[in-house]
């Protein structure tokens, strides 16, 4: 298993479209063949500031799932949004 943590800033203004937007990411990963878990948590002493858990099953999943449409698309809009570069944490189980 391969776990995945993924740290976002986002712009105050674009938080509640950048929810929204997630929401639909969440979905399609979660149905994804090879995707354990995926999910998102706010800060709750900082509203805009996220990490997105995600445990794979092993690295070509990951590769697929980079590599979907739900994911390009939520990546080219986070990337207008985010005040932040993004910070990626690897664990390998």
């Amino acid at each position: 298993m391969i776990i995945l943590q993924v740290q976002m800033t986002v712009a105050a203004e674009e938080r509640e479209a950048f929810l929204a937007k997630s929401m639909a990411l969440l979905s399609a990963t979660q149905a994804e063949e090879g995707n354990i878990s995926y999910q998102l948590f706010e800060n709750v002493s900082t509203p805009g500031k996220f990490v997105m858990l995600e445990e794979w099953q092993d690295e070509q999943a990951i590769d697929m799932h980079n590599q979907s449409e739900h994911f390009t698309g939520f990546f080219a809009y986070a990337r207008q949004v985010l005040v932040e570069p993004v910070k990626i944490n690897r664990l390998n189980e």
